[in-house]
This record gives C-alpha cells, sequence and structure tokens, in this order.
C-alpha cells in the first residue's frame, strides 16, 4: 500500500534551522502534488507549502521567505528546508501527496497523508 513518512523534526532554537523530509513508498504510477501542512497544539491545522508536478510552488505567507519546498522525482520525496524559525512554527508537520496508485482493478487517484513530525522552536 502507498504511504508517506515524513522525519527530520526536533527541538531547535529560534533562527535557526531544520530540514523535514517526506518520503513515498509503495505501488505509485504518478505524483501530481505535494504538500506540508501543520498543526499547533490547540489549532487547525494548516496549509504550509505546495510542490506541484510541473516545480511550481506556494507558501503560505507565515512561512514565505523562510521556508522552501523541494522534490526529489526519482525518490518521491519532498523536502522543506525551515530556516529563520519563530516559537509559532511549532507544530506538528504532516506532508500530504495527491498521486495515482497502481491497484488490482487499475491505476487510482489517492489522496495520501503521513503521520506527522514534531518541530519545536524554543530556547
Amino acid at each position: 500500500q502507498v504511504q508517506l513518512v515524513e522525519s527530520g523534526g526536533g527541538l531547535v532554537q529560534p533562527g535557526g534551522s531544520l530540514r523535514l523530509s517526506c518520503a513515498a513508498s509503495g505501488p505509485i504510477s504518478s505524483i501530481n502534488g505535494m504538500f506540508w501542512y501543520r498543526q499547533a497544539p490547540g489549532k487547525e491545522r494548516e496549509w504550509v507549502a505546495t510542490f506541484i508536478s510541473n516545480s511550481r510552488t506556494n507558501y503560505a505567507d507565515s512561512v514565505k521567505g523562510r521556508f522552501t519546498i523541494s522534490r526529489d522525482n526519482a525518490k518521491n520525496t519532498v523536502y522543506l528546508q525551515m530556516s529563520s524559525l519563530k516559537p509559532e512554527d511549532t507544530a506538528v508537520y504532516h506532508c500530504k501527496a495527491n498521486l495515482v496508485a497502481y491497484t488490482s482493478v487499475g491505476n487510482r487517484n489517492l489522496e495520501v497523508w503521513g503521520q506527522g513530525t514534531l518541530v519545536t522552536v524554543s530556547s
């Protein structure tokens, strides 16, 4: 089955940097878009960044200029390079993929979420 696995979270001081990774695995035919979301304690999940298959990227205003999303197509992996981190960036970061998977009944469009990785920005 198709799954996404995030990694790279941890504790970092304000102003520091972290790089998150999200690797997709399983019977994947193609990936149309990969996304990062985050959910801070007591808050709703919010969209952070998008990487679309033609290399277009978009960012939430709150992270624009500080975060960079990139993708390694050969590895089916998306990255989120986070710099100038602030305490308000503390959250569980989830990736999502819109993809086409091979199944026993033919190709199928799926939206798949990872389990999340915790980023804590604190001194």
